[in-house]
């Protein structure tokens, strides 16, 4: 009885202690704020003084939480319908500096060439060295026709600058072509993980077979992510049982397991994921879930390793706060955070060598033929239009080992 008692004693004392101490912390700093207001040079009132308290808040917590005023919280509910204004580029913090995630595909950002992994240095004439993420974001932001110009550290080179007009965005998140030269491949480029997403590919995988396809190429490279239950949808089309994901917090509510359903699998047709240093979070999720579960050979590099959880939570209509609640675990339990996905085949960014044409390497009795059939080649170049709806490798040699690999599980598959 005299242990209960003094446990309870204990229990209580600790607990008035935690009242105490935030008391003691709410009122310094309601005492700050009534000092600002007082004493700042320039007159102030609470609300503002509130407002930029919470936008350094935010991100003091980490890179990936923020507050979203009115204008931010607009746009936001606007970028996942997958159209909106700005450069078409993805930005996170790492080490503490401004770094690209991933420039999307066909956008102002993409054309002016800048790479997954560029730090900003600067935008126009500020230096982003101690910026928060949202002050670099709106910085950014602007009037479609507008110009920006970012100054780019990249590895190995010196910093220099790249002019990007701003326009509105508009993401197309699936493409779905032919593979040149591998017929029997259907390559399927995932942008972004926006609403569309899931309802793209129910589309498209019905008709694979009719298309004598037997193998699909899923590239996720500088994929930078969005939506979750469009990752888990995806993956739900390619595996038949078991969990796909998993998300854990502090707060049980946040705790949730996402698993496959059989119905509408898709779980026999093989299947190679092209990711590098720019697929990252939903991206992630969707490597990780398949190579977990051995439904596809990953290719590639390692990938970026975003693998926390925000939920936007409304402080009134016009505002929110984007706070990381939980973590993602992939099926076999290890979490992406920070440690990305390591694909199953490493294979870094190249140019294929095409093999130059010497007379050593053709027969004399062969030559004139072989010669009058590459001038038709050409003559052909001059009146053929180009097939928009194939995928040239055009010396991407992740996407052709992915090729080569995948015709091999097919002819592996074919044997059995």
């Amino acid at each position: 009885m005299k242990k209960l008692l003094l446990a309870l004693l204990l229990i209580t004392s600790l607990f008035a202690e935690n009242q105490q101490t935030r008391l003691a912390a709410y009122e310094k700093f309601v005492k700050v704020v009534n000092m600002i207001e007082a004493y700042y040079v320039d007159e102030i009132n609470t609300t503002t003084i509130i407002n930029k308290a919470l936008k350094g808040l935010l991100p003091e917590l980490d890179a990936h939480s923020s507050y979203l005023d009115k204008k931010a919280y607009k746009e936001l509910k606007v970028q996942t319908s997958g159209e909106f204004g700005g450069l078409g580029i993805v930005v996170g913090m790492r080490n503490g500096v401004l770094t690209v995630i991933s420039p999307i595909d066909d956008t102002p950002a993409y054309k002016a060439g800048i790479k997954a992994g560029d730090i900003i240095l600067k935008i126009n004439d500020k230096a982003t060295i101690d910026m928060t993420l949202d002050e670099a974001v709106n910085l950014m932001r602007g009037k479609p026709g507008t110009k920006i110009t970012l100054t780019i550290v990249r590895k190995g080179q010196k910093p220099f600058e790249v002019v990007i007009t701003r326009g509105i965005i508009k993401i197309k998140s699936v493409k779905a072509k032919d593979l040149e030269n591998y017929p029997e491949i259907k390559y399927i480029r995932i942008s972004s993980f926006d609403k569309n997403v899931v309802s793209k590919l129910k589309s498209i995988l019905p008709k694979l077979k009719k298309e004598g396809k037997k193998g699909i190429i899923i590239d996720l490279r500088n994929n930078p992510g969005g939506l979750l239950n469009q990752a888990t949808g995806m993956l739900d089309l390619f595996i038949d049982k078991g969990i796909l994901v998993s998300q854990k917090g502090r707060v049980k509510s946040e705790n949730e397991v996402y698993y496959a359903h059989r119905r509408g699998t898709y779980k026999n047709i093989p299947i190679v994921v092209l990711v590098n240093g720019g697929s990252a979070s939903a991206s992630e999720i969707v490597s990780g879930g398949l190579q977990d579960h051995r439904r596809a050979v990953i290719v590639g590099e390692k990938t970026f390793g975003k693998g926390s959880v925000q939920a936007i939570l409304p402080v009134n209509k016009d505002e929110a706060i984007r706070l990381t609640v939980a973590r993602y675990y992939l099926p076999s339990g290890r979490t992406i955070q920070a440690k990305g996905v390591t694909p199953d085949i490493i294979v870094h960014p190249g140019k294929v060598e095409e093999e130059n044409l010497t007379e050593a390497a053709i027969k004399e009795a062969n030559l004139k033929a072989h010669l009058k059939a590459e001038l038709n080649k050409i003559d052909k170049k001059k009146t053929k239009k180009e097939n928009k709806n194939v995928q040239k490798i055009d010396g991407d040699l992740q996407l052709l080992t992915g090729a080569n690999i995948l015709k091999a599980l097919i002819i592996s598959k074919g044997a059995k």
